[in-house]
């Protein structure tokens, strides 16, 4: 990553909104920033409209002033390009670049982001308004970072989309021939003879092509990222020496291959906003951080998956809500200490900072009960009282832990955008198939079950030496394919245990680096729905999961999808290491499986847990085979939480992984988060409102927003609902990301 220019330390403020106010405020904001040691702030994102009211006539007094205002008090700033918001005149200058929907309804000017990202109108206006930020202030002191646009996601159906559509695809697949074969269009009588048939996903009489829609969601997503690329490009040129980025945003409407788009960013920078009140909250904020975390690997690297030019993983947190949780269907105001533990989770887990939309909430407008760092009711409130406390906090913690994002991990957990585009596709045989469930609950529970994770890419997957973990090239009879030796250096090779949920999608490389990680020495687990299609979504031939029956040992031949009401029970089998009723020490109770069953046929694998009752009894339901130097493990139903929790502890203890602190109580999280030179901080934060006593060595430099003691003890306690921050005595081991 390229830190942004000028600020000292964690990276503290956010979305800033002059234009909605008079200029008497603005004054009376920056004295608050200060008070609350803000030192970046973003600014323009949406005022495009005020910066240029008529085509081609600016008006940059205003934010001359706000910039003059924010320099004057050491505040940095994050200058947007407002092109996620056209005026309204562009909108009436220009309507065939309002945005179309896929029933071929054109939108209107009312919101944000309306627009088509392909129009040539709007890719010349937005050029224009970048082109001219960047004259204005290329050398203005306050400028820290470009932030280009915003979440971007807008999608469009118009007739400037279908031209590009075609375009893409035949610089993608060639010819019709090659376009006829990948889309299976022989089915349905789809068969293309010219490329003026070809078109658009579009609203349809049944079934749409699950290829075409999964074509139209990477050529979208390509088509945005040259959007941004534009944009980048000329802030570049006018400032090679102030970082360029975009505010990646999450969700399932997002046409957006993040882990792509990261090679052509100086610095991810994600807005994350946890949808659940509980301790979901903190099970997403771990999710979201951890993935982040390998996009940002991704940084500087030419988009070829390996480590960043820094050797790091360090991203932001552009985005966030400061005291308001938004649950769906209302508002929940975080808990006295949450808005400090919750944001310190995601520094713990490779944050260069905490940012939040917004500075200050608005009297008008579509968002405005939106959080914000100054509420309604002003800075006599808890709220900014709270964000006082952890601008202390977090200029405390950045004169210790310093820039570099390095987090101890020891699991990697597959995930691929494809897939999850896919499975939101047509004609799969349960609609309760969720790539975004089936990775997310492996990540919760492992996550709850204290292991450091990371997030792994099909390109990502390298090769581990059964020795020690670390990197190395497999050889031998079981490698197949050598292309996978270009994957040596990735950092997926620091992992002992790969887990691969749900990944539908799979090529012939992706297989064979699979394949040659375990047989390397790494240890595998896969679940249901695996390898079954290849990157195009033709089903593979001759028994699922098709990309992975040689190394499972496996052979799947039916499926066998469960009701929404629907429990298959699940006992030991003869196969290691459980005993004969399904449990170990570790687990009590009999298991049960939803979602999803199957007709496992053993070729090569032994069965660890088998089905019991119904036309499934007595036949496996996990399994595990050796292959080469590793071992790889198949789960062909969601087990219930505690079971599947207790499966994942199994197998990632077999495979030589250690939970990041094993002392820690329930309830407690512990991150491990390390300096190149070796040195180590460990975060704790308690989730429940008992103080927890942790027995840990290590030296406090942080205690929920007390003044830490001088030295530490044999062990530590951490407030209730707050958290620890320890430098150890001991460096990482030998595995960390």
């Amino acid at each position: 990553m390229r830190w942004p220019r000028g600020v000292d330390g964690f990276c503290y403020g956010g979305d800033y909104n002059p234009e909605q106010w008079p200029a008497e405020v603005w004054t009376q904001d920056v004295a608050l920033m200060r008070q609350a040691r803000v030192n970046l702030v973003t600014v323009g994102v949406f005022a495009w409209s005020r910066l240029e009211p008529h085509p081609g006539r600016y008006d940059f007094d205003w934010l001359d002033r706000v910039l003059d205002l924010l320099h004057g008090a050491g505040i940095r700033v994050a200058l947007a390009t407002p092109t996620a918001s056209p005026p309204p005149w562009f909108s009436l200058a220009h309507p065939d670049a309002l945005p179309v929907t896929v029933d071929g309804v054109r939108l209107h000017h009312g919101s944000r982001d309306t627009y088509c990202a392909v129009a040539p109108a709007y890719r010349n206006a937005a050029r224009a308004i970048a082109e001219a930020l960047a004259a204005r202030y290329r050398d203005h002191p306050a400028l820290a970072l470009w932030h280009v646009h915003n979440e971007y996601g807008t999608t469009c159906h118009c007739r400037y989309v279908a031209d590009a559509f075609r375009h893409w695809l035949r610089s993608r697949h060639g010819d019709l021939d090659r376009l006829n074969d990948v889309w299976s269009t022989s089915f349905w009588g789809q068969h293309y003879s010219d490329w003026e048939q070809v078109d658009l996903p579009r609203a349809t009489q049944y079934l749409a092509n699950p290829a075409q829609l999964l074509d139209f969601r990477r050529f979208w997503s390509d088509q945005l990222l040259a959007a941004y690329v534009e944009q980048r490009d000329l802030l570049r040129a006018a400032t090679p020496d102030v970082p360029v980025t975009t505010n990646y945003v999450f969700g399932d409407w997002v046409p957006v291959d993040h882990a792509r788009w990261s090679s052509e960013v100086d610095l991810v920078a994600i807005d994350h906003y946890p949808s659940a009140a509980d301790r979901g909250a903190e099970e997403q904020i771990g999710f979201a951080a951890d993935l982040a975390r390998s996009w940002a690997r991704r940084v500087g690297t030419g988009g070829d998956g390996g480590p960043g030019a820094d050797g790091g993983a360090a991203w932001l947190l552009m985005e966030s809500a400061p005291n308001l949780i938004h649950v769906p269907g209302r508002m929940h105001s975080r808990e006295p200490g949450r808005l400090a533990r919750n944001s310190l989770a995601y520094v713990a887990r490779g944050s260069v900072g905490a940012m939040f939309f917004q500075w200050r909430a608005p009297v008008g407008g579509a968002e405005r009960f939106h959080s914000a760092l100054v509420p309604h009711v002003g800075p006599e409130s808890r709220v900014f009282r709270e964000t006082v406390a952890l601008g202390r906090d977090l200029a405390r913690l950045s004169a210790q832990v310093g820039r570099c994002g390095m987090v101890q991990t020891s699991v990697g957990i597959g995930w691929d955008v494809e897939c999850w585009w896919a499975l939101q596709g047509p004609g799969l045989p349960s609609r309760r198939l969720d790539y975004l469930d089936e990775v997310g609950t492996v990540h919760r529970l492992l996550w709850q079950a204290g292991f450091g994770t990371d997030f792994v890419g099909p390109d990502q997957l390298a090769h581990p030496t059964a020795a020690a973990g670390r990197i190395g090239v497999a050889t031998g009879p079981d490698v197949g394919d050598p292309a996978v030796g270009d994957a040596v250096g990735d950092p997926a090779g620091g992992h002992v245990l790969l887990v691969l949920p749900a990944l539908y999608l799979a090529s012939d490389r992706t297989a064979s680096r699979v394949r040659a990680w375990v047989a390397a020495g790494g240890h595998l687990l896969v679940s249901y729905f695996s390898g079954i299609a290849d990157e195009h979504g033709r089903i593979r031939l001759g028994g699922y999961p098709g990309a992975f029956r040689d190394v499972l040992g496996i052979r799947v031949e039916e499926f066998h999808p469960l009701a929404d009401d629907e429990r298959q029970p699940v006992v030991g089998g003869p196969g290691l290491p459980v005993g004969a009723d399904g449990r170990d020490g570790g687990h009590g109770g009999a298991m049960t499986g939803r979602i999803w069953s199957e007709t496992v046929r053993l070729a090569g694998a032994r069965p660890v847990l088998t089905y019991a009752g119904g036309r499934l009894a007595g036949q496996p339901a996990v399994t595990r085979h050796r292959y080469g130097a590793g071992v790889a493990w198949y789960v062909s139903t969601r087990l219930d939480d505690d079971g599947y929790r207790w499966l994942l502890e199994l197998v990632a203890t077999a495979a030589g992984a250690v939970p990041t602190c094993p002392q820690a109580p329930v309830g407690v999280e512990a991150v491990r988060r390390g300096s190149p030179e070796g040195t180590s901080w460990l975060f704790l934060f308690n989730h429940d409102e008992a103080p927890r006593s942790v027995p840990v060595a290590g030296t406090p430099v942080l205690v929920s927003g007390r003044p830490a003691p001088h030295s530490g003890g044999p062990s530590v306690t951490v407030p209730g609902g707050g958290y620890v921050v320890l430098r150890e005595d001991r460096h990482l081991p030998p595995r960390q990301n």
